[in-house]
């Protein structure tokens, strides 16, 4: 059969990839559920490829040409999207970061990625690549800082940020740095650009303890949690584990200090920075 014809990866890729694999399907008459039982996938992650919220790897592409007919069509288009400028462990989570319409990132020991400034973020992978040429650091600062353009839309994503006292505590690089990466996290706060919660140390033991994690929940497809340890990470969409993880995000925050005491323990922080 004749089939659609290839992408150009160039333009919002994974989501006309999404919408050609909702027509294949819809033509070969099957179900999310139906498509997904022989790839050993639920119909929930088939309907999060359709809504590109999931990276479609090459050999499960393949597996749909074959099931679907479409001639190669899929794993010619997912090759050639399979390049990212992020780590391999992060690289779905960027995706499905850069589509959601609410994020929520619970950050236990650094300022979160969406929300660093570039002297801060050059100092946090020099630490975790000291001997790594300034090239290499160079890149990484790029990628990241890219990750923020998601701000510039004044209202879109929801973003949502709990953070450890620890994290405005810790003197990354130097006072100076501090004090103009949390200037600039409070001018996100008072522009009402996100919302941002402290945990204290006082709070005592609680639900963000065990590490890094990030929720993300979209108009069209189901919500993904992402978890993250020692260059490792994992986005997880079996609904039982989310709802978890949906609940652990809700119990942190039930642990932090209310916004506005936060944006003043932040803005202390960040004076005492700058006097220092």
């Amino acid at each position: 059969m004749p089939g659609p014809k290839d992408l150009d990866p160039s333009t919002s890729p994974r989501a006309l990839l999404g919408a050609e694999l909702r027509v294949a399907r819809n033509r070969a008459g099957l179900s999310q559920d139906e498509l997904g039982a022989p790839l050993f996938v639920s119909g929930s992650f088939i309907g999060q490829l359709e809504a590109g919220t999931r990276r479609m790897h090459p050999e499960l592409a393949r597996q749909l040409d074959e099931i679907l007919d479409t001639d190669g069509f899929f794993f010619r288009n997912c090759t050639a999207l399979a390049k990212s400028k992020y780590p391999d462990h992060f690289a779905e989570a960027a995706d499905a970061e850069s589509l959601a319409t609410v994020i929520r990132d619970y950050a236990p020991l650094i300022i979160p990625g969406l929300l660093q400034t570039e002297t801060y973020a050059r100092a946090v992978f020099r630490a975790y690549q000291p001997t790594a040429t300034d090239d290499v650091i160079n890149e990484l600062v790029k990628t990241r800082l890219a990750r923020s353009e998601l701000l510039s839309d004044p209202t879109t994503p929801l973003l949502w940020c709990v953070f450890d006292e620890a994290v405005i505590r810790r003197v990354v690089d130097s006072p100076q740095v501090m004090a103009h990466t949390l200037r600039h996290v409070t001018a996100l706060i008072r522009s009402h650009r996100i919302i941002a919660q402290v945990v204290p140390f006082d709070a005592g033991a609680h639900a963000g303890m065990m590490g890094l994690l990030k929720i993300m929940s979209f108009d069209d497809a189901p919500t993904l949690s992402y978890t993250e340890g020692n260059g490792t990470g994992r986005l997880f969409d079996d609904p039982a584990t989310v709802a978890r993880h949906v609940l652990n995000y809700d119990l942190v925050t039930a642990s932090a200090l209310p916004p506005r005491e936060s944006l003043a323990m932040i803005e202390s922080a960040a004076k005492d920075y700058e006097h220092a």
